[in-house]
Order: structure tokens, then C-alpha cells, then sequence
């Protein structure tokens, strides 16, 4: 098995080297990642600047570009193959609910879905990296139980069944008190914060966006609710954001705006 790993927080982060350090002993891994921090970029490609890749010493490769740059460029002529799986994580901190929207980590493993390989984005729901060992433990423990579904699942290029993409959160917690795994849907965040304005050194006023707004949809079976009964949240997504319940009433409306014309 062959895994690309990839993350937001960059290549130095210690997200990413506990996670390289737990799936060497699961697969094949290759790290591709960006140079710096580039946490909230979502799915956004690099278009009208030139990227480089540069190798550290401990093997890594990064670029300075986003964690979709990263893995795009990975699989369209970097690595000279196509991995069984892509990886990205362990993130510093929750991409529970709306947080996904944002997310590089996601962002990152989407790019590989959108690729047709099966994606996982890790995330520990707390700041600060405490316990970094235990989730990349639990992240290992989660791919060595899917590699079964994972053999043979392409047939050289192409894929032979569909794609999957999961969103995991991991509490921050000693090992003996995670409590287990729980498949579960996105809950929904309250509004960001307000902005936070600044002067800087030259009088000019600064900008910074502010932090995300608390839980407000994280009822029973939501990934709020899931990490905060200790529990790993697993949440299968997709990229289709059609409104496929209303699609009959707009169908109403653009009847009624071509009988008018």
C-alpha cells in the first residue's frame, strides 16, 4: 500500500510528523506538504505565482503553495504514481461542522478524492498538540482497518470502485478514555466572530478575521455531540453541494420566469 500524506499546518507541524511516524509502520508513506502554515485555504489552487518543491532533511518534501497545491501536484507528475490513499492531518485543532467549508486539511484531502482516491482528513478537536501520540495511534488503527477495502481498488490508473472521503476528529485525550468511534453527521456552527480591528505601527487600520463561532447544531449524532461524549467522529462527505430537495421548487420558478418573457 502506498499513502501520500499531506496537512494545513505546514511540514515542520507535529501533526503531521506523529501521523508519518504511525502509518510508516501501516504502508508505504510519502509526505508532501506545504512550506508554511496555510490553515483555512480550503480547496484553493495556486494559479498565477510559480511553486517550487524543496526536500527536508528528514525526507519530506514541501511547497510553497497550498495543501490542494500539494497534493495536486502530487498526483499529476510529482510522486510518478498513483497512491492507494491520501492523508491529511493531524490538524491542529476541530473541522467538525461548518469548519469542513474552510478547512485545509479537508481541502487537502478532497483534492485527492477529487482524483478518485480514497481521502481521509484527521483533526485533533483541541489546540496545542497534547496527546499527538495517541491520535496518530488512532489514525494508524483506522487505515490499517480499511486497507482490506482498499486493495485493489484501481486498475493502473483508473479507479475500479468510487472514491471515499472521510472527516475524523480525535479528542485530545489519554487513550484509555477515548471511548470508541461513532460514524455521524456535520453539526453547525453560531456565526464567526466580529472582526478584529487594529492600528498598526503607521496609523492604518488592520483587519483580522475573527475566531469561529461556538457549536450551535450539536445534538445526538452530530460530530459536536461525538467528540464531546469522547468518542472519534467519522463523518463521510461528499463534494456535491446541489440542493436537491428545492431543486423542484426553483424548477417551479424558472418555469414562471420563461412564461413571462
Amino acid at each position: 500500500m502506498k499513502i501520500l500524506i499531506c496537512n494545513d499546518d505546514g511540514y515542520q507541524a507535529s501533526g503531521i510528523i506523529a501521523l508519518y511516524e504511525a502509518l510508516k509502520t501501516v504502508a508505504d508513506v510519502e509526505v508532501v506538504a506545504p512550506e508554511q502554515n496555510n490553515s483555512a485555504k480550503s480547496n484553493a489552487l495556486t494559479l498565477h505565482s510559480p511553486m517550487y518543491v524543496q526536500t527536508a532533511a528528514n525526507g519530506f518534501r514541501y511547497i510553497n503553495g497550498t495543501p490542494a497545491d500539494c497534493v495536486h501536484i502530487a498526483l499529476t507528475g510529482l510522486l510518478g504514481y498513483r497512491p492507494d490513499l491520501v492523508v491529511s492531518g493531524i490538524n491542529n485543532g476541530a473541522n467538525m461542522g461548518d469548519d469542513t467549508i474552510y478547512s485545509g486539511t479537508v481541502g487537502a484531502a478532497m483534492e485527492g478524492y477529487l482524483f478518485g482516491i480514497p481521502s481521509i482528513a484527521f483533526s485533533q478537536t483541541e489546540k496545542g498538540w497534547a496527546h499527538i501520540d495517541v491520535a496518530a495511534r488512532r489514525a494508524a488503527e483506522l487505515v490499517r482497518q480499511l486497507i482490506p477495502s482498499l486493495e485493489n481498488v484501481t486498475e493502473g490508473t483508473e479507479p475500479t470502485v468510487p472514491p471515499w472521503l472521510l472527516n475524523v476528529n480525535i479528542p485530545n485525550l489519554p487513550d484509555n478514555e477515548i471511548r470508541g468511534m461513532k460514524v455521524c453527521r456535520l453539526g453547525r456552527r453560531h456565526a464567526a466572530e466580529r472582526v478584529i480591528m487594529q492600528t498598526s505601527p503607521r496609523g492604518e487600520t488592520m483587519y483580522w478575521i475573527g475566531g469561529a463561532g461556538p457549536a450551535k447544531e450539536a445534538g445526538e449524532g452530530t460530530d459536536f455531540y461525538a467528540t464531546s461524549q469522547k468518542f472519534v467522529s467519522i463523518t463521510p462527505l461528499q463534494v456535491d453541494l446541489t440542493d436537491h430537495e428545492r431543486l423542484p421548487y426553483w424548477a417551479q420558478t424558472a418555469a414562471r420566469l420563461s412564461e413571462t418573457r
